[in-house]
């Protein structure tokens, strides 16, 4: 595990970062209408997936294909993660219409505070640990206070 980035080498990343969360929303509106016009939150999430299968894997040509041998089962929890991203994205598909797209993400927002801060703080899953000190607790319970009063009432 590398060490944590900073100075100006942290600014790419961030910004890579802040541009993948405006990104979540637009996913989250695209896959919650596509749920409607196909009237099935699993449909929307296949296509979606599907798409995203076509356009990786056209990366993937250009870039170089890893090798077969990379794909191991030595830890099969790794590739639990697209159990994640499916949940995600059926769940955001079926609930966005029915709550409202902001309160889907501010209520997923507030799961990744708490998932984020407690696998920082435990070093779980091979990222890099980092403690839960009094200061981080404030800043996760101001912002989940502020997404609580962000989100509109259903």
């Amino acid at each position: 595990m590398s060490a944590p980035q900073s100075g100006a080498s942290f600014l790419p990343f961030a910004a890579m970062m802040f541009a993948a969360g405006l990104g979540i929303p637009v996913f989250a509106s695209l896959n919650a209408v596509l749920n409607q016009q196909l009237g099935s939150p699993i449909a929307a999430t296949a296509v979606t997936f599907g798409i995203g299968l076509v356009i990786s894997t056209t990366v993937l040509a250009f870039v170089g294909f890893p090798s077969a041998s990379d794909f191991t089962l030595d830890r099969p929890w790794l590739y639990g993660a697209s159990v994640f991203m499916l949940f995600y994205a059926t769940a955001i598909a079926f609930s966005a219409p029915k709550i409202g797209l902001g309160n889907a993400i501010f209520f997923v927002l507030t799961g990744q505070l708490i998932a984020a801060a407690t696998i920082d703080h435990f070093g779980l899953l091979g990222v890099i640990q980092t403690s839960l000190t009094p200061k981080r607790i404030l800043g996760i319970a101001v912002m989940a206070v502020g997404l609580y009063l962000a989100r509109k009432p259903v």
